[in-house]
């Protein structure tokens, strides 16, 4: 698999994102659900602290990463969904995110504000998708050919 990163020239350089990704060759793709603050039980962590909001997410989107054999470099796209951004809550976010993403591998992304996600106490909700490299098929050798003249070969006794 090839994985490309591509920043045109006549967009400005994104420092928290790669304006397109693409992918070639063998391949899994991975699609993760949106991934909000529950914990195993289903409770809200960091009501009220989005920074906590945002650690919980990110953790719950590596657990599923692993389910599925992949990591955090085989990440291609990210979607963020975020109740009412503001510059601190987006600052918050780009740092959480930072830890998870070598610079020099960012995906491509989306932040999209919304006015509210499932909960009334849930801020952020962020969806990837992941590419992950499979061995290449072994090419098939052609099958000899039998004509009505030719016998298959027998083993010889010993």
């Amino acid at each position: 698999m090839k994985k490309e990163l591509l920043n045109p020239n006549a967009l400005f350089d994104p420092k928290f994102f790669t304006h397109t990704v693409a992918v070639t060759g063998p391949l899994k793709l991975v699609y993760v659900s949106g991934q909000v603050s529950y914990d195993r039980d289903g409770i809200v962590v960091g009501a009220g602290d989005f920074r906590a909001q945002c650690e919980q997410v990110f953790k719950a989107l590596a657990h599923n990463l692993k389910a599925a054999g992949a990591g955090w470099r085989d990440v291609i796209k990210v979607n963020g969904y975020m109740v009412d951004p503001n510059a601190e809550d987006v600052a918050v976010y780009r740092e959480v995110r930072s830890k998870y993403f070598a610079r020099d591998a960012m995906p491509a992304s989306t932040l999209v504000g919304v006015t509210r996600l499932v909960h009334e106490d849930l801020r952020l909700e962020v969806e990837v998708v992941a590419a992950i490299a499979t061995a290449e098929p072994k090419p098939r050798r052609p099958a000899a050919k039998r004509t009505a003249t030719t016998k298959p070969a027998r083993k010889k006794r010993r």
